[in-house]
């Protein structure tokens, strides 16, 4: 019990006194970095599905542009 409680004590004073935590700017700036990086996958993974078919079912009723090229060739 007594190494749990000194586990406890040392990561404790680890993270009030050890750890460099980030300013609230940097909090921002790496917030912001990460939802542009979202949206370009994201736009990224819609023009993937747009070209080559949102669903690989024989019904659907998009098939992708590729699709829609081999139907105008076929």
């Amino acid at each position: 019990m007594a190494s749990i409680k000194t586990y406890v004590k040392e990561s404790y004073e680890e993270l009030t006194h050890k750890v460099t935590w980030p300013t609230w700017r940097e909090l921002q700036e790496s917030t912001v970095l990460v939802f542009i990086a979202i949206l370009i996958l994201t736009v990224i993974i819609f023009l993937m599905d747009f070209i080559f078919g949102i669903s690989g079912d024989q019904g659907s009723i998009w098939k992708g542009l590729v699709g829609f090229i081999y139907d105008l060739i076929a």
